[in-house]
Formats: C-alpha cells, structure tokens, sequence
C-alpha cells in the first residue's frame, strides 16, 4: 500500500478549536500559538491534525460562517507553511451529530438518517475545501470524527461518497480522509468502501488496550476511578481486570473479543491485520488520526505501549498522530510526560 507521505509522524491539537475549556475568543487565542507549531516542527514532526467543531467555524442556527474560527484555521496554515509541517482539517463534530460519550441526550442515527443535515454538512465540507483550495499542498480534509454505531457503516459510506463528489468539484487532488464505525475502530476498517480514487485515505483510531490506555478516564461509562493497569499484559488479563469491576464488555475495545495469549506487540500486529490487507488491497495509504495512553497510567508502560505501536506503524507505512499535544488528559507538553517526553518524540 501507499504511504501518506507528508502527514507519517503527527500530533493533534485537541482542545484548541474543538472540545474546548472555553468559547472565547482569548482562550483561543492563546491556547495554541505559533510558538506551538515551531516547537512541533523542531520535534521532528510532520504534520498537526486539528480537530475543529463545526460550531466554531459556523452559526448554529442559519450556518452562516464565522470568520474569527476560520481565522485560527487561516493561522495555522501560514504556521504550517512557516515551519514546514502539512496538517489535517479534522471535522470533530457536525450539526445533527457528535461522538461525545459526555452528550448523553442524542439520538446518533439521526444525522445519518436526516437528508437536510447531511445536506448541511456538505455544504460545510463545500465551504471549507473552497477556503483552502489553493492550499491543498499541504492541508488534508478528514471528514468526520468517529462514527459511533456499527449498524450505520452502509449510511455512513453513502455520505462520505456523496461528500467526495461534491469535494472533488472544488479540490480534485485534495487528500480525503476517511474512518469507519464502532468509534474508528481499526477492525472496521474493511466496511470502508472502495475509494472513489487515489487521494483517498483510509483512516483509524487506536486506544487498545482500552482498559490500560484510558484507566480512571471519567468519560468512559462504569470505568473505575481507581484502577491502577500496567503494560504489556496478555488480553486475558485484560478481560479478567474489566470483568473484577464490572466493566461491560463493549468499553473493553477489541480486547473484548481478540485472542487470548496475545501480549504487547502482538496485539497490534493482529489488531491492524484486516485493515492493512484491505489498504493494500485497493492501495490506498492507511493512517492512524488518534493514539495515546492517558496522563495518569504508569509512565515507563506508556512509553513501552507507544514504542510497540509505533513500531508496527512503521513496519506497514501507515502514519499518524499522536494524541494530544497539550492537555485533555494526554498532552505531550504537559509535566505529566516530562520523564518521558524525548523517546516518545524519537518512535511518534
């Protein structure tokens, strides 16, 4: 398969345009600067991946376009440009939809289901890629942020293939990222249809284990805030640690159904299996939007965890971003990796 040149070693910059501690426009001002882009691109970095809620770039209520959110977009392609990285213009969330765990009151088949909001969302997708067009060099279009429900992935094809369609009348050449369902799980992968051509990209998320990676994350339903998980241990482990604290069996990711004497390594390598075949089967670059292990789980784990998935990222060519660079949790900068910081920035 093809790699995804330009965008094989990132970082997302959650927290700034998307998913944001506040709305105002110091916060975003200063939450992320162009100082935050030089230190990326001194790390060695490619590219950023820059999620964005579709209610900072427009109205809520009529669409309408906000131009202070498209300011920071605007920014940051001159930083790009500036320092020499490539970045995604991820859309976190769309009206009508939104994979937030925390958003416990929507119905998240509707979007999928509703043509005046898949209508908007084109049109959004139509504003965007016009913004931008001439900068299709270095900036990618990833479409939707994790699709939560398997039993949507035929609908969700039919939008991303009718949002392609429209995209490509604008920016032909433009790279197009796409995720699955079942929140992007790499095993999902396959669902995906066949690109519509070649500057398609297949695109997941990887948290596994779930239960070492987001331990005591307060989003994650009936997950214990004390439990202390440690890497590399064998999915049974796993599933007998969820299993003593009453953890259901769908917040245990895919350990809840995979082999089990896989340990560290290994689980990846089976993990990504389906979705590597079906990238080298139509040849189309496979890439990783999200990776990460939370700020509270032991750090010699965590850096052990990214060495072992980075590794396998590269013995297959897929690319990646780190999740995240500041905060949420999981940010790089943060005196939480401090111990750590230089060899996870050596294998991201």
């Amino acid at each position: 398969m093809r790699k995804f040149e330009g965008y094989m070693h990132g970082v997302d910059l959650g927290g700034w345009l998307s998913q944001k501690d506040s709305d105002t426009k110091e916060y975003m001002d200063t939450f992320i600067t162009e100082d935050d882009f030089r230190r990326i691109a001194d790390m060695g970095l490619d590219h950023v991946r820059i999620p964005v809620d579709y209610t900072t770039i427009e109205d809520e209520e009529d669409a309408r376009p906000i131009e202070n959110g498209y300011k920071h977009l605007d920014d940051a392609v001159s930083w790009c440009r500036k320092y020499g990285l490539h970045m995604i213009v991820d859309l976190h969330n769309t009206h009508g939809y939104t994979f937030d765990p925390l958003v416990k009151d929507m119905d998240r088949t509707y979007f999928f289901h509703n043509e005046k909001e898949q209508e908007r969302f084109y049109a959004l997708w139509q504003r965007i890629v016009k913004r931008y067009a001439k900068d299709t060099d270095i900036v990618a279009f990833e479409l939707l942020n994790e699709v939560v429900l398997p039993e949507i992935a035929e609908d969700w094809n039919n939008i991303a293939d009718e949002a392609v369609k429209r995209m490509r009348e604008i920016v032909p050449y433009a790279w197009i990222i796409i995720g699955g369902v079942n929140y992007n799980n790499v095993t999902d992968v396959p669902k995906l249809h066949k690109p519509a051509d070649e500057h398609i990209v297949f695109n997941f998320h990887c948290y596994e284990p779930l239960i070492f990676t987001h331990q005591n994350a307060y989003w994650v339903e009936k997950m214990p805030r004390n439990l202390h998980v440690t890497y590399p241990d064998t999915i049974a482990s796993y599933r007998k640690i969820g299993e003593d604290n009453n953890i259901p069996i769908e917040a245990l990711g895919a350990m809840g159904v995979s082999a089990d004497d896989l340990k560290g390594k290994q689980i990846f390598e089976r993990l990504f299996e389906s979705a590597i075949e079906t990238a080298e089967k139509y040849n189309v670059p496979l890439y990783c939007g999200e990776y990460g292990v939370i700020d509270n789980a032991p750090k010699p784990d965590t850096l052990r965890w990214i060495q072992d998935i980075t590794s396998v990222f590269d013995e297959h060519g897929i690319g990646r971003a780190l999740w995240n660079y500041k905060a949420k949790d999981y940010g790089l900068v943060d005196s939480a990796y401090d111990d750590i910081r230089d060899e996870m920035v050596k294998v991201m």
